[in-house]
């Protein structure tokens, strides 16, 4: 069975966002989006004078994560850019903890200034469900500024693992229903709901099984059977012939793996990965987002910068940025709940 998936945004509920059912049946997805994304107010001095002036200090880039993860390496890169095109220091500042949520409210509770930024990843859409109980509603509260790059995540099997392509794999958990272990970096992290999202949309029924560290030893080794780990995690693993790459997990295939399928080559529809962009504070001033946008988009158009950051970059406007939110946010919210998936 593979389940056809709609428009994202009829997906997520309007409780989650803040507005009224009739509200929300009555505004379109784009005008939805405005609405919870918040404008800011009009301030006494003119724009041009304030756009100018930004920033006249250290700027904060709030990461959910602790230094030497993908996420803070990717902030670090993007930071070193802004201070160098505007002349201040943008200093990533780690918040990990709770799965990112720490980060995101200290962010979302600052000043909404420019000085203190947060550093968004897919996790922050998957949790806005994942956690029934957060100090924060991260669509209304964030507002977006750009993206910065996507990251495919990857379908690996132990070599001993029967399956070499995906049809032989869903063929194979079908006839051995519950008897595929599949590995994940914990309940909730993106491999565990790339997992599922695939057990979703093909029907088969594979056995999570959560880690606290990193589950690639056991996979090496054959305890587990089947991951969706990132790909720049596991792409020794692969080149050296440890793991089998079935498919990548993103709509188009990976320059890094070019012979490797996308998932969706079998599994219409089917994406996932993971990615990075800047938000603010709702109720940033405009002039401010869109200098920062127009900076951020500068970067990834440098062919230093853009090589250094890996993935496909993501470049385009703040409304851009705030349809992925918006769509993402929406698309895991169904996973979750049709999944059942709690925090660890």
């Amino acid at each position: 069975m593979v389940v056809a998936w709609g428009d994202g945004a009829q997906l997520l509920s309007s409780r989650r966002l803040g507005v009224s059912g009739e509200m929300a049946m009555n505004l379109s997805r784009r005008g939805l989006l405005h609405l919870v994304a918040g404008t800011a107010l009009v301030p006494a001095v003119p724009l041009s004078a304030r756009a100018q002036a930004y920033p006249a200090r250290p700027v904060h880039i709030v990461v959910g994560f602790p230094a030497g993860f993908g996420a803070d390496i990717t902030a670090r890169l993007m930071g070193r850019w802004l201070s160098e095109r505007l002349g201040q220091q943008f200093v990533v500042d780690n918040r990990p903890g709770a799965g990112g949520n720490i980060g995101t409210e200290a962010a979302v509770r600052a000043s909404p200034d420019g000085y203190s930024l947060l550093f968004v990843t897919q996790t922050n859409a998957i949790n806005a469900t994942l956690y029934d109980r957060l100090n924060f509603n991260f669509i209304r509260d964030v507002a977006p500024v750009a993206g910065i790059v996507r990251l495919p995540g990857v379908l690996v099997v132990n070599p001993a693992f029967p399956a070499r392509t995906v049809p032989e794999l869903i063929a194979y958990a079908r006839a051995n229903p519950g008897k595929i272990n599949m590995a994940s970096a914990g309940s909730g992290s993106f491999p565990h709901v790339a997992g599922e999202l695939f057990k979703l949309m093909t029907g088969v029924n594979m056995l999570h099984v959560p880690y606290r560290s990193n589950p690639l030893p056991d996979l090496l080794s054959g305890e587990v059977h089947v991951e969706f780990p990132p790909l720049p995690a596991s792409i020794e693993y692969i080149r050296s012939g440890k793991l089998r790459a079935l498919a990548v997990t993103t709509a188009h295939r990976s320059e890094v793996l070019p012979d490797v399928p996308t998932v969706g080559e079998f599994v219409a529809g089917y994406e996932s990965s993971s990615w990075y962009g800047v938000g603010a504070p709702a109720g940033t001033p405009d002039e401010i987002v869109e200098r920062l946008n127009r900076e951020i988009n500068a970067g990834l158009a440098d062919p230093k910068l853009k090589s250094r950051l890996g993935g496909v970059v993501l470049p385009g406007s703040r409304s851009d940025f705030g349809q992925l939110l918006f769509d993402e946010t929406a698309k895991w919210e169904k996973v979750v709940r049709s999944a059942d998936i709690k925090p660890d």
